[in-house]
């Protein structure tokens, strides 16, 4: 009679301290998000607890006085994150196909270099230029925009003719459009370096059928490589995305808070919730600092939602799983 018996093959001692080792690593990082939420929490209870659920609906920040939320720092975040992103992925994605596909070998390493170390560049570097030179430069911009797409609301300026030759151009300073430029320029090369990774490694064998096959090098690219790497592209996005969500410096010496919902991207005023923080860390009382760590924790909180959603995203889009050609 024959009976079944189970195979069981050694790893080995390398192995097993490899898997241990990768298993610490992983529980060492999910023990810290835990840590850095729990103390978030816990320093944010005070304030939690007197404001309530009107925490996530009152614009102003007023926590003395009982009267704080994060529904303007809130959008303000989301908005100046949007733009950014909208601004830096075709940006990457473009600079990522020219390095990988259509620039010559003998300058690709130095291009690799370059955007390399523009993702290096420090935040408040980003932040300097785009507030003594970029906002000045984009102002005439700014009013185009408002005169001639002022008629959909996120391009319209609230008690301003952008008509009038006499209306003065600072209500388009230290807008949500100048800080999301300026954030999406600073995210672009991380995401550039990213994609342009990701779409080196497409199979060769896969881009010399298309070729075989009589596509152009376009098609190639449209039919090979983009499939391969979307997994890629949509991590870079996120990535870019989350590193948008909690830009400080940048959006800090760039923007001027106001504590309403400011829809209106190109008119003068936004905010952020880092830039908040930022503003009021070494003046708040202690309750103040419990609504700023309250504030911090909302941050958290969306950038983990953010995470997990691209993790959800690339697992069920992994790079390479179909191709056209």
């Amino acid at each position: 009679m024959d009976s079944s018996r189970a195979l069981y093959a050694d790893p080995g001692l390398p192995d097993r301290i490899f898997r241990s080792v990768a298993r610490g690593g992983g529980g060492l990082v999910l023990a810290v998000m835990l840590l850095v939420g729990g103390f978030l929490l816990y320093r944010a209870w005070p304030a939690l607890h007197r404001a309530g659920w009107s925490f996530l609906t009152t614009a102003a920040w007023e926590p003395d006085a009982g009267n704080f939320g994060i529904a303007a720092v809130m959008v303000g975040t989301v908005l100046i994150a949007l733009v950014a992103i909208i601004v830096a992925v075709p940006l990457a994605l473009c600079g990522a196909l020219y390095i990988s596909e259509y620039a010559r070998p003998g300058i690709r390493s130095t291009l690799i270099s370059i955007v390399d170390l523009m993702a290096a560049v420090p935040s408040v570097v980003y932040g300097l230029w785009g507030l003594f030179f970029f906002e000045g430069a984009i102002l005439p911009t700014a009013r185009w925009i408002a005169t001639y797409l002022g008629w959909f609301p996120p391009f319209s300026v609230v008690g301003v003719d952008p008509r009038d030759p006499l209306s003065t151009e600072t209500v388009y300073t230290s807008s949500t459009l100048i800080a999301g430029i300026v954030v999406g320029l600073m995210v672009a090369p991380i995401i550039c370096s990213v994609m342009r990774e990701v779409f080196s490694q497409a199979p060769a064998g896969e881009r010399e059928g298309a070729y075989a096959l009589g596509a152009t090098r376009w098609g190639m690219i449209r039919s090979v490589v983009l499939p391969f790497g979307k997994g890629g592209m949509i991590g870079g996005t996120m990535l870019g995305l989350g590193r948008a969500l909690g830009e400080t410096i940048a959006v800090y010496l760039i923007i001027s808070p106001v504590f309403v919902i400011q829809w209106h991207i190109i008119q003068n005023g936004t905010s952020s919730v880092s830039s908040l923080i930022a503003l009021r860390y070494g003046e708040a009382s202690p309750f103040g600092m419990s609504a700023l760590m309250a504030a911090g924790l909302a941050l958290f909180v969306v950038t983990l939602i953010v995470n997990f959603a691209a993790s959800s995203i690339v697992a069920r889009s992994r790079s390479g799983a179909a191709s056209d050609a």
